[in-house]
């Protein structure tokens, strides 16, 4: 089922998100939600505050597959890398932000086991913007500037979370 992804103004997307503690039929109808609306909208990542739910789950998707974050917590950053983001909660903007160039990230699956992971580059960006909504923190919070239309991007990607 696709789901209404609420637009930045909404005060749902300001609030911390509390730890996913049940690993049921309805976390895993969550995420297939999550999933769906993320496609729908043409997005590559989506958190669950993102569609009204104050829950600390994921998904993320930049073209190698979906990736399912409950409960994800960043143990380790390195590097920096700096470029456009845009964001679904946040229609027709795009933003430059720097991110970290790796992470090194601990979550659980929708079975609830742990697991560890390293993303690089537009993986580890995607990671720390979902992870970021679920701070409540939009990417506006941290962006240098804004980028406009004709401005010409220098990494020529856009990406919307």
């Amino acid at each position: 089922m696709v789901r209404r992804i609420l637009k930045v103004g909404d005060e749902n997307l300001r609030k911390v998100c509390k730890p996913v503690v049940k690993f049921d039929l309805r976390l895993w109808l969550l995420l297939r939600d999550m999933a769906e609306t993320m496609r729908k909208a043409d997005g590559v990542g989506l958190a669950a505050p993102q569609v009204g739910i104050l829950r600390r789950a994921v998904v993320i998707d930049v073209g190698d597959g979906l990736v399912e974050l409950v409960n994800p917590e960043i143990l380790h950053e390195e590097g920096c890398q700096g470029g456009a983001e845009g964001c679904l909660s946040v229609p027709g903007r795009r933003g430059y932000v720097e991110r970290p160039q790796k992470v090194r990230v601990r979550a659980q699956n929708r079975r609830g086991e742990f697991f560890e992971f390293d993303a690089e580059e537009l993986f580890a960006r995607a990671v720390c913007h979902e992870l970021d909504h679920l701070d409540g923190i939009i990417y506006l919070d941290k962006m240098d500037h804004e980028i406009f239309e004709d401005e010409e991007e220098q990494d020529g990607k856009e990406e919307k979370r």
